[in-house]
């Protein structure tokens, strides 16, 4: 920030009077600051450039849990057998959420 050197000094007396009236301003305008906004509104009004995924099909085939995999209790993600680290209180985890 530039200082113009050449503009009267203000005082101790001057600053504490300043600073007075600064804190008042900002303990008045504190509340103004406030946004009331939903944040699912805001998402809504989103987009992304060259993201019109309506038109799009999925093409991607969903096969249910085989009868050597097992989903963590912890991540919830589907893992094949070799994966089990433990089970505690009859619910499998993986070796990923026992680390």
């Amino acid at each position: 920030m530039a200082t113009d050197y050449d503009a009267p000094r203000k005082t101790e007396e001057d600053l504490s009077e300043d600073s007075l009236q600064e804190l008042q301003a900002r303990r008045s305008d504190k509340n103004s600051g406030v946004v009331d906004e939903d944040e699912t509104e805001a998402a809504e009004g989103f987009e992304l450039p060259g993201a019109d995924l309506s038109g799009e099909e999925l093409s991607v085939r969903v096969l249910p849990r085989q009868a050597d995999e097992f989903t963590c209790s912890h991540c919830f993600l589907v893992h094949h057998r070799s994966q089990l680290a433990f089970e505690k209180d009859g619910q499998p985890v993986c070796s990923e959420c026992a680390a």
